[in-house]
C-alpha cells in the first residue's frame, strides 16, 4: 500500500478543475486528469484520503474503456508513464498510475445511471413512488432485488452538491431525442457488457454510472468507467435480496459515517485507521477480482 495522494499540484500547466477526487490540467490540444485519493460521501470530501484508491479508480478505467472499445469510442489516449509531455515528468512518481492523457470533448451534461438492481436511491425512490425515475416496476419487489431488465435511469449533472434523478423525457429536453436515445442505447449496451464479464469474476455490479461527451459529433465515453466510485460492486457469493448487500465499493465508509451518526453536513469526521485500510483492501480487491491481476506497484 502507498502513500496517500490527496493533492496534485503541478504549476507547469493550467489546472482546469479540482473535483472530489479529479484534478485536470490542460495540455492544450489534450487533457492530464490525475485520480487523487480523496473520498467523498454525502457531498462532502473526508479528511482522510484512501491510499491507492487513486490508483485503482484511474487503471480500472483504463481496463474497462479497452474492454469496451467495440461498443463505444472513448476519451482514452494513455496511462503509460513513458507517454506524459516533457513538462510534467518532474512529477511522475506522484502521477504513476494514477494520470490519464485524453482527448477533450465536449460533455454532456447528464449522469448515465443504469440499474440492474433495486438498490440506494433506486431503492427509496421505488418505496415511496413504486417507480425510478418514472419507470414503472413491479409491486412486492425487496431491496436489493434483480430487476426484471436493466433500466437507465439518468440524474443530473450537479456542479456542486447532489445529482438529483431525472426522467428520460427531461433528457431528451437537454439533449435532444437522438442523442437521447443513443446514450441510454449505448449506456444499457455498456452494462449489459460489463455485468456479464464481472459475473465471470465473481462480482455483481448493481449499479453503475456513464458520463459521455462528444468529440467532433461522436459519441465518446470520458471520465471513469466502472469503478468502485462510480458502481455498487457487490460479492456474489453473499448476495442475498430483501437486505443491504456488502460490497466493494464506498458504501462501507458511508455505512460507518451513518453509524456515527454524522449529521452530514461539513466538516465531515475523521475515519479511524481501520476503516481507512478496510476501505483501501476493498478498493484494490475490486480491481484485482475484475482485471485478474495484482493492483500494479509503483517503480
Amino acid at each position: 500500500m502507498n502513500n496517500p495522494v490527496t493533492l496534485s499540484e503541478i504549476g507547469s500547466l493550467p489546472l482546469l478543475s479540482r473535483g472530489k477526487v479529479r484534478d485536470i490540467y490542460d495540455l492544450g490540444e489534450e487533457l492530464l486528469i490525475v485520480s487523487s485519493d480523496r473520498i467523498s460521501a454525502f457531498d462532502s470530501i473526508l479528511p482522510n484520503a484512501i491510499p491507492d484508491k487513486g490508483r485503482v479508480l484511474n487503471l480500472l478505467s483504463a481496463f474497462w474503456f479497452e474492454k469496451t472499445s467495440h461498443l463505444v469510442k472513448n476519451h482514452l489516449i494513455s496511462v503509460k508513464t513513458a507517454d506524459l509531455p516533457k513538462r510534467v515528468r518532474a512529477h511522475k512518481d506522484t502521477l504513476e498510475g494514477r494520470f490519464t492523457i485524453a482527448k477533450k470533448a465536449e460533455m454532456l451534461p447528464v449522469e448515465c445511471v443504469v440499474r440492474g438492481y433495486l438498490s440506494g436511491s433506486g431503492w427509496k425512490d421505488y418505496t415511496e413512488t413504486g417507480s425510478v425515475c418514472g419507470i414503472r416496476l413491479p409491486e412486492g419487489l425487496t431491496e436489493s432485488a434483480r430487476l426484471p431488465e436493466p433500466i437507465f435511469t439518468p440524474s443530473t449533472k450537479a456542479v456542486s452538491g447532489h445529482d438529483e434523478n431525472t426522467t428520460f423525457e427531461h433528457v431528451v429536453e437537454v439533449v435532444g431525442h437522438e442523442t437521447a436515445a443513443k446514450i441510454r442505447e449505448t449506456a444499457l449496451a455498456l452494462y449489459s457488457f460489463a455485468g456479464d464479464y464481472a459475473a465471470k469474476k465473481g462480482i455483481i455490479i448493481a449499479d453503475t454510472k456513464f458520463e459521455f461527451g462528444l468529440i467532433k459529433g461522436d459519441l465518446v465515453l470520458c471520465d471513469e468507467v466502472l469503478t468502485p466510485d462510480s458502481s455498487r460492486f457487490w460479492p456474489a457469493d453473499s448476495y442475498e435480496p430483501g437486505r443491504p448487500q456488502p460490497s466493494f465499493d464506498k458504501q462501507y465508509v458511508r455505512d460507518y459515517l451513518i453509524s456515527v451518526e454524522w449529521d452530514r453536513n461539513p466538516p465531515a469526521p475523521e475515519l479511524p485507521a481501520e476503516v481507512v485500510a478496510e476501505t483501501s483492501r476493498k478498493y484494490r480487491e475490486a480491481y484485482e477480482r475484475l482485471v485478474g491481476a495484482t493492483l500494479p506497484s509503483k517503480s
